[in-house]
């Protein structure tokens, strides 16, 4: 009896132990899949270099206010993103959709410790801020860089549609802000050769923008004239108050940076009541518009391009 009875424990420890095995062997298979799933990656060329990313990255952190845009507009919510330069701590147009998104500092200067805190699977950065700080993010995480922050962000958007290997989606995100163009330009017909001045006002700065800016690369792709001293390739320039006579045109739109302290209203103020100013035959003709600084220059995106053209369809298409 006690012979049998040793004998039938003996018997259900092994079953335990090979049950066990079984456990164990199933859980390092499933471990094996994950991990092989997780180095599953495909390399993007960018303005460092190449590197090895996530073939779907599913933890982002994006380092520009164009590219938080961007990435939005693909219906991508970043985990981490840098600071709106306006807003709190995101501008109004975007507030609804970053809710849940985590501040890793500003353009300028980029939170290390938030960044890792959130463990990302890749990092999207930019060339002309962070350049310097490009091996420590890549210590982060898989980290890629766009070149530069001037007009032309649709090729920026291309590559951070390449970046998180949404290349079709960015593409149906372009060709729809395309078409847009396309038609509105058509409905402009001969309104676009009226003369489009662009100025901004900053806290004792005010600035002239020309053609490489973002919203002068949207004015010359609708196919708006420029005034003979705006018609530079360059991106703007800070000017004295004698030189208001430089910022006439039969159309002119101005934006303030204010980030509250009201400075940038002071010069606004100031300058809008100059005799100068008023001397202006678009002040004088009532063609002049303040319009949003963080939609027609600060964040740079394509949902703000978009924004932008609305602005536009109002001035120049809602009668």
């Amino acid at each position: 009896m006690l012979k049998k009875s040793w004998m039938m424990i003996s018997l259900a420890v092994l079953m335990v132990l090979a049950a066990c095995g079984n456990s164990n062997s199933n859980n390092q298979t499933n471990s094996g899949e994950q991990e092989n799933e997780k180095q599953a990656t495909r390399t993007v060329s960018h303005a460092m270099g190449e590197t090895e990313v996530p073939e779907n990255p599913e933890k982002v952190v994006i380092l520009t206010n164009e590219g938080t845009e961007a990435l939005l507009a693909m219906g991508v919510t970043p985990a981490g993103a840098v600071k709106s330069w306006l807003g709190d701590p995101w501008y109004d147009h975007i507030a609804e959709d970053m809710k849940d998104v985590e501040v890793v500092g500003t353009e300028s200067e980029v939170n290390l410790e938030a960044i890792a805190a959130l463990k990302p699977d890749l990092i999207i950065g930019n060339k002309l801020r962070q350049e310097d700080l490009y091996d420590q993010l890549s210590a982060i995480a898989p980290t890629v860089y766009s070149e530069t922050l001037k007009g032309d962000w649709q090729e920026n958007f291309e590559f951070y549609a390449k970046a998180i290997n949404m290349e079709d989606k960015g593409e149906e995100v372009m060709t729809t802000y395309n078409d847009r163009i396309e038609s509105m330009s058509a409905d402009l017909g001969d309104q676009l050769e009226k003369k489009v001045s662009v100025v901004r006002f900053l806290a004792g700065q005010t600035r002239i923008y020309y053609k490489d800016s973002f919203s002068g690369v949207i004015l010359e792709q609708l196919g708006f004239a420029r005034p003979e001293s705006q018609q530079k390739e360059e991106f703007a320039e800070e000017v004295t108050k004698e030189r208001i006579p430089e910022m006439d045109g039969d159309v002119l739109f101005y934006f303030t940076y204010e980030i509250g302290d009201g400075e940038a209203n002071t010069t606004a103020e100031e300058w809008t009541n100059d005799p100068l100013w008023n001397n202006l035959g678009v002040v004088k003709e009532g063609d002049v518009h303040e319009v949003s600084d963080a939609i027609w220059n600060t964040s740079g995106g394509v949902i703000s391009a978009n924004l932008m053209l609305d602005d536009i369809e109002d001035v120049f298409l809602s009668e």
